[in-house]
């Protein structure tokens, strides 16, 4: 279903400079920008699918273009002046992944505490190929009670941007059959590494 949302109707430009340069850098790519911003004060973004380093470059140009207020993991070895700065600025959080200890209960509290949050999330975790999406995004959204919003980026169309919002309250076979409709037309950079979408077994 990531092929039939309707291309960005309109752009709006509080940024005179990043945003017409990130819409130049999409077109230029040869992507056409699909969705909106939803009008929510929270909610926890994934994107997918993730296969190469390329889904999350061209992610993060369609959330410069469009002006989306959404914040995302990047490794902490990444942090250093000036890079750093860059990446805070764009939105980035710092993680050292062999620390990650409660992830879901930190994440759960920065919601609660927080007046307006979204939070990108990569399920897959890795772009190497995995029979498992991790469930950290599931139980974040479930716990904080807010929506997960489908982004996605599709090589066969050259299509990227903001799909439909999901509602853990429907339970996590709902959610998965869900997934699977949404992301099952989205066709990644490198099919081989695209792994199942599904829950490890409790």
């Amino acid at each position: 279903m990531c092929d039939i949302l309707p291309p960005v109707a309109a752009w709006e430009t509080p940024d005179l400079i990043v945003q017409p340069l990130a819409r130049t850098v999409l077109r230029i790519g040869g992507w056409t920008a699909v969705g909106e911003i939803p009008k929510l004060d929270k909610a926890v973004f994934i994107a997918a699918p993730h296969t190469s380093n390329w889904d999350g470059f061209w992610l993060l140009v369609y959330k410069l273009a469009l002006g989306v207020p959404v914040r995302f993991f990047a490794k902490h070895t990444l942090f250093w002046w000036p890079l750093g700065t860059l990446l805070r600025k764009l939105g980035a959080i710092p993680v050292e992944r062999t620390r990650s200890g409660d992830n879901v209960g930190k994440l759960t509290a920065l919601f609660a505490s927080s007046p307006a949050l979204f939070l990108a999330l990569a399920p897959e975790g890795t772009r190497r190929w995995q029979p498992y999406w991790r469930t950290g995004f599931y139980r974040i959204a479930d716990a904080a009670q807010v929506p997960i919003v489908l982004a996605f980026i599709d090589y066969r169309t050259k299509r990227l941007g903001i799909g439909p919002q999901l509602d853990t309250r429907d339970g996590v076979a709902a959610t998965l059959a869900k997934l699977r409709s949404f992301y099952g037309s989205c066709t990644p950079r490198k099919p081989q590494n695209m792994g199942p979408i599904a829950f490890p077994p409790d």
